[in-house]
């Protein structure tokens, strides 16, 4: 077997073995079954289609990540029962009684008429008469409407007849007559006690009991605050049941935008980790397989079909080297114009240089020079390589470095042309 060819079956298997990823490109199918018909076992990265997460996948795979932290939801809080004690009565829903007109101008007769009026009413209630005791004090009303006690006193008569609305209406008059009337706070907490508003009821005996105490607003209040501690402790203990779970759905979705933040960013690194793999080694863009000895990650911009960029058409490089050789000694005359011939021959199984190479030009003189495959892992000479390919101008400014400039003139020489 030819030794050059040996030489570069060799190189090939090197690059396999320090990078496997070089056997996914589907043209080497055809080894891979070999190399398995023998029973060799391949790492993953050696496959394209099969072992490589597809775009699918990732997305799959990043629904499922935020699928997994979503929480379930809370089950409803359902709020228990209170036990009360008390007696609570119907709320009455008759006619609201007559109200005394305020505009009516009050004498010292009217006066001593509402006097009167009042005193036959106190008569009826000792004697049990509570609707005739409400005619009276209805009376003592008109005459004197500006009387807080008298709806005071009425609306005693209606929480005697378990009437608490048409009771908590009179003690309301009473106290925009006189807010300070503790009779009228002590009627309205009463009434309000039997319609079961235990806190209210609560908040106004207290007043009462700070305005004008009396035995009987110490008795009331003591059926009714056991109710409103107990009502304004359930109130409580429900009231943190659902801030915490507030605050467990508020945490819940800050885990949620967090998971799905992680996801896009693992989605993100599988995608450029499957990118990376498609294209290993080699020269980005359109030479995604050229083997060894390019660390720097190819050359850029590729050759897509027609000389190198900027333009080189015709042969020899523009700007004043049109045929007789490049000035610092790089021998060959210019830069061969395009490569319209075909793939780089012989040992690049990741795929040549698009475009092809003039067929007398013998690129296994590159990759057998020793000395340009040094200098190649060389970054230096590399980066300068790549400045050169990128603008051909920049070509001058290497001609004094005694490490680089040698390289290009040894690379030039083997695109010399015919010989």
């Amino acid at each position: 077997m030819d030794a050059t060819k040996l030489k570069e079956l060799k190189h090939f298997i090197e690059q396999c073995q320090s990078n496997p990823s070089t056997l996914a490109d589907p043209s080497l199918s055809f080894f891979r079954d070999y190399l398995e018909s023998l029973g060799a076992k391949l790492p993953s990265s050696a496959y394209s289609d099969s072992h490589e997460e597809s775009d699918d996948d990732i997305e799959d795979l990043h629904e499922e990540q935020v699928k997994v932290e979503e929480p379930e939801e809370d089950d409803e809080i359902v709020e228990s029962d209170i036990e009360l004690e008390g007696e609570i009565v119907e709320p009455d829903d008759d006619p609201p009684q007559k109200m005394g007109d305020p505009s009516v101008e009050v004498t010292e007769e009217s006066r001593e008429a509402s006097q009167l009026a009042k005193a036959k009413a106190m008569e009826a209630i000792s004697e049990g008469n509570l609707e005739e005791a409400i005619e009276s004090l209805t009376d003592a009303i008109s005459l004197n409407p500006t009387s807080a006690i008298m709806y005071g006193n009425r609306a005693s008569v209606y929480i005697k007849m378990k009437k608490p609305n048409a009771a908590i209406r009179d003690a309301n008059a009473a106290l925009e007559i006189n807010p300070d009337s503790a009779k009228g706070y002590k009627t309205r907490g009463m009434a309000r006690a039997l319609l079961g508003q235990w806190e209210e009821a609560a908040k106004d005996l207290h007043v009462a009991s700070k305005l004008d105490y009396d035995e009987e607003i110490s008795a009331v209040l003591k059926k009714v605050e056991p109710n409103a501690h107990k009502i304004e402790e359930h109130r409580r203990k429900y009231e943190r049941l659902h801030k915490e779970r507030e605050e467990k759905r508020t945490e819940r979705e800050r885990q949620r935008r967090r998971a799905e933040a992680q996801a896009a960013y693992e989605k993100a690194k599988k995608q450029e980790q499957s990118s990376s793999s498609r294209n290993p080694g080699g020269m980005p863009g359109e030479f995604p397989g050229m083997p060894g000895g390019f660390p720097g990650g190819g050359m850029p911009g590729g050759f897509p079909g027609g000389g190198m960029p900027g333009g080189f058409p015709g042969g020899g490089m523009p700007g004043g080297f049109p045929g007789g050789g490049m000035p610092g000694g790089f021998p060959g005359g210019g830069m061969p114009g395009g490569f319209p011939g075909g793939g780089m021959p012989g040992g690049f199984p990741g795929g040549g240089m698009p475009g092809g190479v003039p067929g007398n030009v013998d690129f296994s003189k590159i990759l057998n020079d020793p000395d340009l495959m040094a200098a190649f892992s060389d970054p230096e000479i590399m980066a300068a390589l790549q400045d050169v390919m990128k603008n051909p101008a920049n070509l001058a400014k290497h001609q004094g470095n005694p490490k680089v400039a040698p390289v290009i003139a040894k690379m030039m020489s083997k695109f010399g042309g015919p010989k």
